[in-house]
């Protein structure tokens, strides 16, 4: 009886046994402070030894575990590795985080796994602090032309605007340290008030799947964040400083960052550039200089589950414009464009004349974020911003000194958002903005104001979610609503007001006439919905991004009131009150492999886009100042479409070659024909060595070839000289060009990096398209620039 009991006794624990251990835990590791996933960790319960690794998305799993608490020893390169205490009672699924810092202080690429993503279903482009440096002396716009399909529309060489898959100005929203930019981007000509060297990371994200940024973002989301801060005590910094041979100048900058273990931590940043007048191969771009001078300062305090950072910058530009663009008559304006040359050579200067832009922009910012455990993250934001923007015309007498145009834009905005814990493979986030912007248009100029006094309140709401199914399949969708009001104290001669048709749509606008003055009182509002689904499958090597997205966005204040010249785009600008709000419904697709010898990244698209409003010249107008081309707005329905290709393939162990190919095409379908102003396709090749174990030397050798745009319109006009007419031609685009490019870097002592970069090796002569003063004078030539970089 005593063995038949044992025999029981034992049985029943086996069974016990079988039924108690067969628990699962499945879990995800994130980096707490942005939620990034991380891959590559190591867990290990303490209680039987057994240890698994996360995949790259940051996922891992523990079977056969009991009905018991359990102590999981989790660790990641570069993390502080820490101990959970976890009660299993049935299968369990939990999210861990850890404090990922001690790599801030390296200069490391980050990569895509162990950044946080936007947007789950659109592939993003990230760029690295060692990318970020070497572009020290350039702009955001020279950055991130290195990027397949963002190219920029350009007034000379030193005002650069990004433009993404064919879109640019207010369809792109930039954001700068978490604050959505406000500096009167919907000129063509300005560059955004943005110092590359506050940057820690900038991502491109091609699309409006990220609604959190904002439903306008039509043609994609630009995000420059400062860089991390370590949990340490420590005192660390860099100072770059370059010099360049064509413009002869240069930039430096220093940065100085102070970080406490207690979470307290300070940093300091400033930069200065100094260019004089640059030189095409040929001859001297008169007027072209620049100089900018920034600062940044930040303070914060982190404890890792809650967390405030303030945030200040002033950024300060000033830029010369092209002196050969600005001319007099019919005559001049014919025979500027028809010469080789520029109409006015002069000698080598720093003087920066006129006509010239002066941009100082503020910009404040507060935020906060709490951890609630179990529930998720809540974000607290205010900012503020003020930019003043004077554009200074070639004037006589008393007035040789005053601005022609004179801007200040002041924007205020709140916003609260809130991301949850990842639970049953669902994670979503949700919030609120407000906004109130007023702009003043100084009347002291003596010259009609181009943008109108205003005042604008911005309202929206946002949710988005996504699901993961498994390992291998990822949904999300979102909804975006935002609302605009407008109200609007708009002077109009009244024979521009009668002849526009508004004095019988619009009577009830007027307010108060004097002489031919009209002064009228606009109140627009703008209700704008968006949404974006998608899904992100990944089998094998290869994943598959897929995105469909609706954005729309409120027509701006020049697209609506501009009525006069635009002193530094040399043209006279008109607008139309009747603009409604633009629509695109952009289909994206993402192929992306990475295997032993061979990544790439294959992206296509299509934007249809309804209302579209585009801007493009339609005669010429004689005035006091001289002859100027008359650029007119108009809406239309447009389609664009294209290709990105990205392909790295490993050759020897040192040796890569690197591809970059884009391709796209716009069309006005209501007119059907081309779209004006439309990238032309373009293609990179670069050849790389690198060797880490030499003194970190990396060499690469760059072919850009930029096609001829062979689709555009016929936008040309006539002009009459001497009884005679005689046509301009401003369509044709100038023929395509082959770039060559250098750059090199190496280390000689440790922490100090020597850079040279070479380009336009060959010094050749070319125009872009993209180019608005292409019709006055060549591209620069040549370009050497030495950088040496100390970190500290």
């Amino acid at each position: 009886m005593r063995l038949l009991a044992l025999l029981l006794l034992l049985f029943s624990s086996m069974h016990s046994f079988s039924q108690e251990c067969n628990n699962t835990l499945t879990g995800t590791l994130l980096d707490i402070h942005d939620g990034s996933k991380l891959s590559g960790a190591t867990i290990i319960v303490t209680q039987t030894g057994a240890a698994v690794q996360t995949d790259l998305d940051g996922n891992f799993s523990v079977k056969f575990l009991c009905d018991s608490t359990y102590n999981l020893q989790v660790s990641h390169p570069s993390c502080t590795t820490k101990i959970f205490s976890l009660e299993v009672q049935s299968d369990v699924q939990k999210t861990f985080k850890l404090e990922h810092h001690l790599e801030s202080l390296n200069e490391v690429i980050i990569s895509g796994n162990k950044t946080y993503r936007e947007t789950k279903t659109l592939f993003e482009n990230t760029l690295n602090q060692e990318t970020i440096a070497s572009f020290s002396s350039g702009s955001l716009g020279d950055i991130l032309n290195t990027i397949s399909g963002v190219s920029s529309l350009n007034t000379g060489n030193t005002v650069v605007k990004p433009m993404i898959n064919g879109l640019h100005s207010s369809r792109i929203v930039l954001i700068n340290n978490g604050v959505q930019m406000q500096d009167q981007q919907w000129g063509a000509e300005h560059a955004p008030s943005i110092d590359v060297n506050t940057a820690g990371s900038i991502k491109v994200i091609k699309g409006a799947g990220a609604l959190k940024y904002g439903g306008n973002a039509i043609g994609g989301v630009i995000i420059s964040s400062a860089p991390k801060v370590a949990l340490l005590d420590s005192l660390y910094g860099k100072t770059i400083i370059s010099g360049a041979t064509n413009g002869r100048g240069g930039t430096a900058t220093s940065s100085l960052t102070k970080s406490y273990e207690n979470g307290w931590y300070t940093s300091l940043q400033a930069a200065a550039k100094r260019f004089g007048d640059f030189n095409a191969p040929d001859y001297i771009l008169s007027n072209t200089g620049v100089f900018e001078r920034n600062m940044s300062a930040r303070l914060g305090f982190n404890r890792i589950d809650y967390a405030v950072d303030a945030y200040y910058s002033y950024f300060k530009n000033e830029v010369g414009i092209l002196r050969a663009s600005h001319i007099g008559g019919a005559e001049d304006q014919v025979q500027a464009i028809s010469n080789p040359i520029p109409s006015i050579i002069e000698d080598f200067t720093y003087t920066i004349g006129v006509p010239r832009q002066d941009v100082t922009h503020h910009l404040a910012r507060i935020n906060a974020h709490k951890d609630i455990e179990g529930i998720g993250r809540f974000y607290f934001q205010y900012d503020y911003q003020q930019n003043n923007r004077l554009e200074f015309d070639i004037r006589r007498g008393d007035d040789k000194d005053k601005p022609s145009v004179d801007l200040v834009l002041k924007t205020q905005s709140l916003k609260v958002d809130f991301r949850s814990e990842a639970k049953d493979k669902f994670e979503y986030e949700a919030g609120l903005i407000g906004a109130y912007q007023t702009n003043f248009a100084n009347p002291l100029t003596g010259v009609r104001r181009l943008i109108p006094d205003y005042t604008k309140y911005d309202f929206g709401a946002y949710i988005t979610g996504n699901y993961t199914l498994n390992s291998r399949w990822l949904f999300e969708a979102g909804l975006r609503l935002d609302h605009t009001y407008m109200d609007v104290y708009k002077f109009y001669r009244q024979s521009f007001w009668e002849e526009r048709g508004y004095d019988t749509q619009f009577s009830d606008l007027v307010i108060q006439q004097s002489g031919n003055q009209i002064l009228t009182n606009p109140k627009l509002n703008f209700t704008n919905p968006a949404l974006t689904l998608g899904f992100k499958h990944t089998f094998g090597s290869y994943m598959l991004f897929a995105n469909y997205a609706i954005a729309s966005r409120a027509p701006n204040p020049s697209e609506l009131f501009s009525e006069g010249l635009h002193h530094s785009a040399s043209r006279i600008e008109i607008g139309d009150l009747q603009f409604g709000s633009e629509t695109a419904h952009k289909v994206s697709l993402t192929l992306q492999q990475r295997a032993e010898n061979l990544d790439f990244t294959i992206t296509p698209y299509s934007n249809t886009i309804d209302n579209y409003i585009l801007i493009e010249p339609t005669g010429i107008r004689q005035t006091i100042r001289g002859n100027f081309q008359v650029w007119e707005y108009r809406q239309t329905k447009a389609q664009i479409f294209g290709v990105d290709l990205d392909a790295s393939l490993t050759l020897r162990d040192n040796l890569s070659l690197l591809h970059q190919f884009s391709f796209l095409k716009g069309y006005d379908v209501t007119k059907k024909e081309p779209l004006i102003n439309m990238p032309s396709v373009s293609t990179k090749n670069s050849l790389m060595y690198s060797n880490l174990k030499y003194n970190n030397l990396k060499v690469s050798l760059e072919s850009h070839y930029v096609f001829a745009q062979n689709e555009f319109p016929d936008t040309n006009f006539e002009v009459v000289l001497q009884e005679t007419t005689q046509t301009v031609d401003v369509s044709t685009p100038p023929p395509g060009y082959h770039l060559l490019n250098l750059n090199a870097s190496f280390s000689v002592l440790q922490g100090l990096d020597i850079g040279l970069h070479v380009n336009n090796m060959l010094d050749t002569s070319y125009r872009n398209y993209l180019n608005r003063l292409r019709y006055y004078g060549d591209d620069v030539g040549r370009n050497i620039t030495l950088q040496l970089s100390y970190n500290y």
